[in-house]
């Protein structure tokens, strides 16, 4: 057993201490049931555990993506994710971006500080016929999987401490400033008139340039430096975890119109025929350029087409949601080339498909939005109104810059706190051993106990 230290001890210390907090955080219960629409919160209830299910469909994707010696720890990252946000949030996370504005540039940390006056307090108000809490629920599962989706970029080299670091980091220095401001009504670009309906600036253009700045902090594994081929550890996994993706973006994009309403049903729609287009373009488009069709290509191009929707979903029409999955494809799928030829190792192409994504999403919502879908939305350049796209242009040259040069930072931090990446050796070994003291193996895991024996347990999947 290793000796225990103040460094070691310390994020037990850190928990320990939000719990005794939470003991004198009085307990208070109005809800005014009169108030509210039953099928709107069953509704709500539902995308919420949908938006939930994407964070271990993540972690599949990803997974089944990575050298097999490093599935559990590229797994495990996405996932820790769920229990350092979902603390957070209650603690400080949710006020942030909620909570009273401060200048339009962030929520009040002590607004609802350790969830005060959540549970009784007024709804949302762009969400009233369901309870305030259900909506901060809602919007805790957009902050778990955001920092996960960063995981694919620096995956198979990271160590698991810094990742945990970095989680809490990102969640208040990033996340929460552009949920704020894009989605608060006093926030800074919403006041701009920006639209993000499900969050491509606040989730995916987030993710994807913290991706590229943790790829950039990293370097190259030495596996690519050496050209090694890596075959991907389980391609199965990759397509169940496109299938709850895909399921679960239903309750991300659906579930943001807020009730069960028309517009969630449009909303539904053109995110089911983004994903479904881009991923037959992503497939069709590597047959021009002499590829076989793949699972891969595919499963990758259906995750890029519901990148791009997403900040589209509500404002335009659904015959549009076919062009703006092939497009966004295309142009990751050329992105993804590109990347290849330079140094950059982004090891599962985090910017080209989520940042580049979520770019292409928010300039399509500038080109195809339509007030005949959303009144409360805007009409873009298509239907007349280059105001509105050159407004989305502003807010990616703001939210752009912000996210990689604060993720950076971030990453820079960390690395001078602590070593951010493994050793040669650990690397060599793989992750799953070095970092967990676990191996993955078709069918099998294997489990090193304390006296160094490898113990063979079978998987239930």
């Amino acid at each position: 057993m290793s000796k225990i230290t103040l460094k070691t001890s310390l994020p037990f210390l850190i928990l320990a201490g939000f719990a005794t907090m939470a003991l004198f955080v009085p307990s208070v219960n109005n809800f005014d049931e009169g108030k509210y629409n039953g099928a709107d919160i069953a509704w709500m209830i539902v995308a919420t555990a949908l938006v939930f299910l994407m964070t271990p469909g993540l972690a599949f994707f990803y997974g089944g993506m990575v050298n097999r010696k490093n599935v559990i720890s590229t797994m495990i990252k996405s996932l820790i994710a769920a229990g350092l946000v979902s603390v957070l949030w209650i603690v400080v996370g949710y006020s942030l971006c909620f909570g009273e504005s401060i200048h339009g540039l962030i929520g009040n940390p002590f607004t609802h500080f350790m969830f005060k006056g959540v549970n009784s307090g007024k709804p949302w108000v762009f969400m009233p016929t369901v309870p305030l809490t259900l909506f901060a629920l809602f919007q805790l599962m957009f902050a778990i999987i955001t920092p996960g989706l960063v995981v694919g970029a620096v995956a198979e080299r990271i160590k698991f401490t810094a990742y945990v670091l970095f989680i809490p980091l990102f969640s208040i220095l990033v996340y929460a400033p552009l949920a704020h401001w894009s989605w608060h009504p006093d926030g800074l670009l919403a006041k701009m008139g920006a639209l993000d309906f499900a969050g491509g600036t606040v989730v995916h253009i987030s993710a994807g340039c913290a991706a590229l700045a943790g790829a950039m902090v990293l370097k190259q594994r030495r596996s690519h430096i050496l050209n090694k081929e890596i075959p991907p550890a389980n391609i199965p996994y990759v397509l169940i975890g496109t299938g709850l993706l895909w399921f679960g973006w239903f309750g991300f994009n659906a579930g943001s119109a807020g009730a069960a309403n028309s517009l969630s049903v449009s909303a539904f729609a053109t995110t089911n025929t983004a994903a479904a287009s881009a991923g037959l373009s992503w497939m069709f488009f590597d047959v021009i350029k002499g590829k076989k069709p793949s699972v891969l290509g595919f499963c990758i191009g259906a995750v890029v087409g519901l990148v791009a929707i997403t900040p589209a979903a509500g404002f335009v029409a659904i015959p549009q949601s076919i062009f703006i999955g092939v497009v966004a494809a295309v142009i990751s799928n050329t992105a993804v080339y590109f990347r290849s030829k330079t140094r950059l190792d982004d090891t599962l192409d985090v910017f080209p498909c989520h940042g580049l994504g979520g770019i292409v999403g928010m300039l399509m919502t500038g080109i195809f939005a339509t007030k005949a879908v959303n009144p409360a939305g805007n009409d873009g350049w298509f239907y007349g109104n280059f105001s509105f796209f050159w407004t989305q242009v502003k807010a990616l040259l703001i939210v752009v810059p912000y996210s990689f040069f604060v993720s950076f930072g971030i990453f820079k931090f960390i690395n001078f706190l602590l070593p951010i990446r493994v050793s040669k050796e650990e690397e060599e070994e793989g992750l799953d051993s070095s970092q967990h003291a676990e191996k993955y193996m078709q069918g099998h895991l294997l489990v090193t106990t304390e006296n160094g024996v490898q113990e063979k347990e079978a998987l239930s999947f």
